[in-house]
């Protein structure tokens, strides 16, 4: 192991070695030859020295070198008053240590955070060359098709569309909607399934400045409405296999939105009068670039991409053509991606995480992306292999659903080099990539609207990312102390504090205006964007963006997720992650679906947990299989105390149980149909009735 080398490849921390203490040339000691002289002696050890001395020189000169260099790119990219912040923030941090630790962290973590800041200077070199020409997306993709004319940009189901076809279809949909009027600045909603159709759609619109919202496909009525509605949409394009849905709400939107019918050639259903026949239209269309007279810059708006909903109706985010980059690009850099890489994304592409970050990879970098119209956890490996994909995407519960999927022989056969994605729980981490033959795992962390975006990238297992603990103020983020209710935590002069190493808090994101990857842009509702912002962070009139999400740093800036602010509550005084039950109970009922909430008990402080478990089958033995399992790896206050046994599953596009509806519920069985169980004072879970419901809040039953 090298002096430096602290990382294994497992993730585990090797004891580190420091050169500057070893003596290269040290070791068991040879006897002189019998007669030699001293002045031999003398002469080998001079020689020794001065072979020792030249080789701290040559190692110096290129420290030396390598500093200089990354200060000229540093000031650079970023001027020279933040090249002296760094160097003065360096200085106060040694000054500051007091101790050997910091050096031990600072020896252990210097090669991680050394490739990560040359990666993420490259990464900003090329956003800064983008913003500077002011490229519109549509141009930098129509350079990837004057160079890959012929090359698959898109698989889909067994077809492939070429660089040159996708462009082709997006001149179509440009010059239809440019005919009808619309411009930059207008709003198009786009509801339709994942096929090659759905990129090309919303890349046409931004030829012409359309901004696009992407409407989450499992939406219906009211919160169909609602996403069509706060975006100011002046049409819909919706596929056939949705156009129930959209008929069941045309009395609300039909006077204010324009109505395009696409089949994307499968007959699915006859066209209704109503709406206009949009593959007529575009079959006409002229399949050369749009004659635009409007400017279309990098801080224009490009999408609206709206959260998961899992708490509320769903709130569209603000994706300008320089965050989409930035996205993108950051895990292409980060992650080193290849052009030559194939990417297999089965998630939504109305999403951030396939709609940009992989989509992102063929529009900008010019790889070849194989998506299918639903994620299927069977399909998963197979179609790896099939398609010959060097890179997979995950999100949300898809490794446990893959996980659940009986082993084969051949799960370990691919062409695999990485997946990357959000949401691989820690519990199953070193399971999934053993039994799959995973070499490495890209986990990330960001939100869709938000201004901060991490990533794992040294494969330690569980990690969402990292902060360098040599120079934290590289990259603007931080975890602050928060309270119970998730407001920050203020010292005397009225500024947030900090959190210490293994101290949980949330995660924030420093907006920088001037920066374009730092800006906050928020949603289109102005109001729940300024929830998000938290102001006088670490000096009187800055601000940064407020994820909600509880993380924890260990000693070496390793990031791990925790919760979210509202998911933990309290009882018999102590706190109940959420996030962590849910690992434990998913573990012991062989990867089924469960959800864990905090419920309100009439009289009683605190909130006492309830975990919701899909089992319609009735498979799961409460008080055989579950409750020794709780009773092995949970203390007793986080044992859920109710269970509710879910007959059918509510999933947001990302896989999610929503929450909020079976937290309004709480335990009270008249309202719903799903048997509920609570523990009783026998240490069994036993079905509670109407009667019993009274009791416990009441106080009858204490639990």
């Amino acid at each position: 192991m090298s002096g430096l080398e602290a990382i294994g490849t497992n993730g585990t921390t090797k004891v580190p070695v420091l050169a500057s203490h070893v003596d290269v040339e040290s070791g068991p000691r040879v006897t002189e030859a019998k007669g030699a002289t001293d002045v031999n002696i003398q002469r080998r050890r001079k020689t020794r020295s001065v072979r020792v001395l030249l080789r701290r020189v040559a190692v110096m000169a290129i420290l030396i070198g390598i500093l200089v260099g990354l200060a000229a790119v540093i000031w650079y990219c970023f001027g020279w008053l933040f090249l002296i912040e760094l160097v003065l923030v360096a200085l106060v941090a040694y000054l500051a240590a007091g101790h050997w630790r910091w050096f031990y962290v600072a020896a252990v973590t210097v090669p991680r955070d050394l490739r990560a800041l040359i990666k993420y200077i490259r990464l900003l070199i090329q956003v800064k060359s983008y913003h500077r020409s002011d490229a519109s997306l549509a141009e930098i993709f129509h350079k990837l098709v004057k160079k890959y004319p012929n090359k698959p940009a898109i698989i889909f189901e067994g077809q492939e569309w070429t660089f040159a076809q996708v462009d082709e279809y997006s001149n179509k949909i440009a010059n239809v909607f440019k005919s009808h009027g619309y411009k930059k600045g207008d709003c198009v909603a786009l509801f339709l399934e994942n096929k090659p159709e759905f990129v090309c759609t919303w890349l046409g619109l931004s030829k012409i400045g359309v901004i696009t919202a992407l409407i989450n496909t499992n939406l219906r009525l009211s919160s169909l409405v609602h996403s069509l509605t706060i975006v100011k949409s002046q049409a819909i394009i919706f596929g056939a296999e949705l156009s129930e849905a959209v008929t069941e709400i045309l009395d609300k939107i039909e006077s204010k939105v324009a109505l395009y019918q696409i089949n994307c050639n499968n007959n699915a259903s006859t066209q209704d009068e109503r709406f206009e026949n949009l593959d007529a239209l575009i079959k006409d269309a002229a399949s050369t670039a749009p004659d635009v007279k409007d400017n279309l810059r990098q801080h224009d708006h490009l999408v609206y991409i709206y959260t998961s909903g899992t708490t509320g109706l769903p709130k569209a985010a603000v994706i300008s053509t320089s965050r989409y980059i930035f996205i993108a690009a950051a895990m292409h850099w980060v992650r080193d991606f290849r052009t030559s890489d194939r990417f297999y994304s089965p998630l939504p592409l109305y999403h951030t995480a396939g709609g940009c970050m992989t989509i992102g990879q063929m529009l900008i970098f010019g790889s070849t992306i194989v998506i299918r119209k639903k994620f299927s956890a069977s399909a998963y490996f197979p179609e790896c292999r099939k398609y010959n994909c060097t890179v997979a995407q995950y999100i949300g519960e898809m490794c446990r659903y893959i996980l659940a999927v009986p082993a084969k022989p051949d799960d370990g056969e691919h062409n695999l080099r990485m997946i990357f994605g959000n949401g691989l729980r820690p519990q199953i981490w070193t399971e999934f990539i053993d039994r799959f033959n995973i070499k490495e795992i890209g986990e990330f962390y960001g939100a869709t609207e938000g201004n901060a975006n991490i990533v794992n990238v040294d494969n330690t297992v569980g990690s969402i990312g990292f902060i360098s603990r040599i120079i934290p103020q590289v990259y603007p983020i931080t975890i602050i102390r928060v309270d119970e209710n998730g407001d920050p935590v203020r010292d005397a002069r009225g500024l947030c504090q900090e959190c210490k190493p293994n101290e949980p808090g949330v995660f924030i994101g420093k907006i920088l205006p001037n920066n374009p990857s730092r800006t906050f842009l928020g949603y289109v509702d102005e109001e729940a964007s300024k929830k998000k912002v938290v102001r006088n962070v670490f000096r009187i009139g800055d601000s940064a963006f407020i994820s909600g999400d509880i993380l924890i740093a260990d000693e070496f800036g390793n990031l791990f997720f925790k919760d979210r602010t509202g998911d933990t509550f309290r009882w018999k005084g102590e706190n109940v992650s959420t996030s962590e039950v849910e690992a434990v109970i998913s573990n012991i009922v062989n990867y089924k679906d469960v959800i864990v909430y905090g419920v309100e008990i009439r009289g009683m402080e605190g909130r006492a947990g309830m975990a919701a478990l899909y089992d319609p089958e009735g498979t799961v033995k409460l008080n055989e299989g579950l409750l020794d399992g709780l009773k092995r790896s949970l203390p007793s206050y986080a044992r859920p105390i109710f269970i509710r046994i879910l007959t059918k599953l509510d999933l947001t596009g990302t896989y999610k149980l929503k929450k909020n509806d079976l937290q309004k519920d709480g335990f009270d069985p008249t309202k719903s149909s799903d048997s509920i169980y609570y523990l009783s004072s026998k240490g069994q879970y036993e079905i509670i009735s109407k009667d019993i419901y009274d009791k416990i809040n009441s106080g009858e039953i204490r639990v």
